[in-house]
């Protein structure tokens, strides 16, 4: 999966986000969340549409480069994990703090 945007710039406040795979065919996404893991900021991303490549629960992660903005793919499996357990630890603390107020 490619880095670049189809869109104009990314803005975290747009519903979908558009990337270019390696084959130059534009997949939607939506954004679940954005998250920051160790310094860095990273997106959480659901497929917008049913998908050959990517399940329909499936989380794609990429590092957002807020200076270019652009989306970096993460080769890294060890790290993908890392940030998305660190990423449902957020939502269930989130969760238990909801409950208690």
């Amino acid at each position: 999966m490619s880095e670049e945007l189809n869109e104009e710039e990314l803005d975290l406040e747009d519903e979908v986000i558009e990337l270019v795979d390696d084959n130059g065919a534009v997949i939607k996404f939506k954004l679940l969340d954005v998250t920051e893991y160790k310094g860095q900021k990273y997106t959480l991303l659901l497929a917008a549409e049913p998908n050959d490549e990517i399940a329909e629960d499936e989380v794609v992660i990429f590092r957002l480069n807020e200076e270019n903005e652009v989306l970096e793919p993460i080769e890294d499996e060890k790290l993908l994990e890392e940030v998305f357990e660190y990423y449902q630890e957020e939502v269930d603390a989130e969760e238990y703090d909801s409950e208690e107020n």
